[in-house]
């Protein structure tokens, strides 16, 4: 269920499906790394103002599902204007700036991108641009990421599945909103 913030900035509802702490696994492939499992952390979170701010951590799984390293980790801030166009700004551990245009889609939650920008600093690898695609699907958020550089074309490398991490106050207020129940809470499943 999609839960809109009351001081969520008014301009930022049609993107209140990603807030939320999101965690889940996925799978990276691209051509000169190794091919892996991964685990995934991202956090969509807001302060009043007209932009979300973004975090995303990921970290290498083993065949048991355990953290073995860092993978990667991004930061950045995500607008929306009255047309649906979304523009995202992003910093990447590896030393990667991003400016990332797409927009929403019409009549469900579902975000394209694609890079517009992108500058690197001299310690960075090569990497010349990518699309990303957001789904809010059956209550999970879905991403796929391609990624292009001067020697591979742009291909599919990384996607995930998340699922929404529930906060302590969240179950509280949940909870809040139960009818009552009675005494023995057993004959609330009957």
């Amino acid at each position: 269920m999609i839960q809109i913030p009351s001081d969520l900035n008014p301009g930022l509802v049609p993107l209140a499906f990603l807030l939320g702490t999101w965690e889940g696994a996925g799978v990276f492939d691209f051509p000169g790394d190794e091919k892996c499992n991964f685990g995934q952390e991202t956090v969509f979170s807001h302060d009043g103002r007209d932009f979300l701010e973004y975090s995303s951590r990921t970290w290498v799984l083993d065949a048991e599902g355990n953290k073995v390293r860092a993978l990667e980790s991004e930061h950045g801030y995500w607008r929306i204007d009255k047309d649906r166009n979304v523009e995202v700004v992003m910093a990447r551990h590896d030393g990667v700036v991003e400016v990332w245009y797409g927009e929403l889609a019409d009549k469900k939650p579902q975000i394209d991108l694609a890079t517009d920008a992108v500058a690197r600093t001299g310690a960075s690898g090569p990497y010349s641009g990518g699309k990303r695609l957001y789904g809010y699907v059956k209550g999970d958020l879905m991403w796929v990421g391609e990624k292009a550089t001067p020697e591979v074309e742009l291909r599919p490398y990384m996607s995930a599945q998340l699922k929404k991490v529930v906060t302590p106050e969240e179950v509280a207020e949940m909870a809040r909103n139960l009818p009552d129940m009675p005494d023995d809470g057993i004959a609330f499943f009957r």
